[in-house]
């Protein structure tokens, strides 16, 4: 048998890759998962909320990240969510660390790495074996679902993992490339608003999300048990977003307290999507049902058969 490499359009891509991004997407059409009854949403009292597959999780066991899980979410009409970090050459990995030593069979600093080096690293499994993976780069998205009929419903949330600081001008660009051919189905999340608005402004038709829990702002909500301030700085950091992202923790402490945190957020023209849900167990079950009773909008979830089934 002949192998051979060659690369297209100087970006680093060979026919081989392209060869396997087709595989992958001929095989997806043929999975046994793609049945009716797909984890997607759960409806309760006239409020339906969506099951986001977490790091493109439908399963605990699944490795994260994986083409399969992209392609066959797009497909299906579920929410998605994927990370980014940036990487030498001013791109994005589809990576949660800013080091690739965990996730994958490389070492070293993502920032470090060119596109050329991390498109020779595979991801591993949970259990830290070697997978037929390689590391996905954004651009690589779509070309995944160039051939894939994507579902209108279907949401693929980036969370960039970084703040603005480490963007500049050709990062931006990057990004405003590699979205365009899906951005229709696409949110752009961050804990850092400013990195929300410099990558939006740059994307047009990308959806607008933001999460006001980082950099202690959830840990100092719940101390001062000012609610109503957390939920005004959320709206005013991030004017345009439509979607806010909040702990588990945070929302249910504030209901604690008698302090509807989604409604407020609602009130305010904003979604709701609380996060982490890992597994659904005994443990999460209740919180679990809280969040539904509190219309969050959307559950990140790495178990998203079990959750829903809970329906």
């Amino acid at each position: 048998m002949y192998v051979f490499t060659c690369t297209i359009n100087g970006s680093g891509r060979t026919v081989n890759e392209r060869l396997r991004l087709a595989w992958a997407v001929m095989f997806r059409r043929h999975d046994p998962d793609d049945v009716p009854g797909a984890p997607l949403h759960l409806d309760h009292d006239g409020h339906r909320t969506r099951i986001k597959w977490h790091r493109a999780r439908r399963r605990p066991d699944d490795p994260p990240f994986t083409a399969r899980r992209i392609i066959e979410a797009m497909r299906l009409g579920a929410s998605v969510e994927v990370d980014l970090v940036l990487h030498a050459d001013r791109g994005y990995a589809v990576l949660h660390d800013r080091t690739v030593d965990r996730a994958t069979t490389g070492v070293g600093r993502v920032a470090d790495l060119s596109a050329a080096q991390l498109r020779e690293v595979s991801l591993r499994s949970n259990r830290g074996r070697p997978l037929y993976q390689r590391v996905l780069l954004l651009e690589d998205l779509a070309s995944l679902l160039a051939d894939v009929e994507v579902a209108p419903d279907a949401l693929l949330q980036l969370d960039f993992k970084e703040d603005a600081a480490a963007l500049d001008d050709v990062a931006v660009e990057v990004f405003a490339t590699a979205v365009a051919p899906f951005a229709r189905n696409a949110i752009l999340s961050c804990g850092d608003a400013e990195a929300v608005r410099i990558l939006t402004d740059a994307a047009p038709g990308i959806r607008i999300g933001y999460d006001p829990c980082h950099h202690g702002a959830a840990d100092a909500a719940m101390r001062s048990r000012d609610f109503d301030a957390f939920v005004r700085a959320a709206v005013t950091a991030s004017p345009r977003a439509e979607m806010v992202y909040l702990e588990n923790r945070l929302i249910l402490d504030a209901d604690r307290l008698a302090f509807d945190i989604i409604g407020a957020f609602h009130d305010a023209g904003r979604l709701v999507d609380g996060y982490t849900v890992n597994r659904v167990d005994r443990k999460s079950i209740p919180m679990i049902r809280r969040l539904i009773d509190l219309r969050v909008d959307q559950i990140t979830t790495d178990d998203a058969e079990a959750l829903a089934a809970l329906g």
